[in-house]
């Protein structure tokens, strides 16, 4: 069996990293990643993807990587379950990143502050 994957996206907002009660760094970021086909209305959906980062990667990406930029995540997928204050039980997926690929940027003018 093989649980891996590929994307290409845009950072939805920028990363921050945060530090476990371990010791270990983490960051999620998420990507915005067009579907290459149009919906019934003409128009390109977007699906927001959430990737898990940890230790090295983490890092380097909150160091170098802002809002807009265009990333490569190769991972793999993970599902959590989470419950609701009203008691039901929701379970949804997350990418965890093995390798990110910075692939490009904004200039700096171009940046927001």
């Amino acid at each position: 069996m093989l649980n891996q994957l590929v994307i290409v996206g845009r950072m939805v907002r920028e990363p921050e990293l945060y530090e476990t009660d371990t010791g270990r760094k983490v960051t999620s970021i998420v990507l915005a990643v067009p579907r290459s086909y149009k919906n019934s209305n003409g128009e390109y959906d977007t699906d927001f993807v959430k990737c898990i980062l940890w230790q090295g990667i983490a890092e380097n990406t909150t160091q170098y990587v802002k809002k807009g930029d265009l990333l490569g995540v190769k991972g793999r997928i993970q599902s959590k379950e989470r419950e609701l204050m009203d008691g039901t039980k929701w379970t949804y997926l997350e990418v965890v990143a093995e390798k990110v690929t910075f692939l490009s940027s904004k200039p700096k003018e171009k940046r927001e502050k």
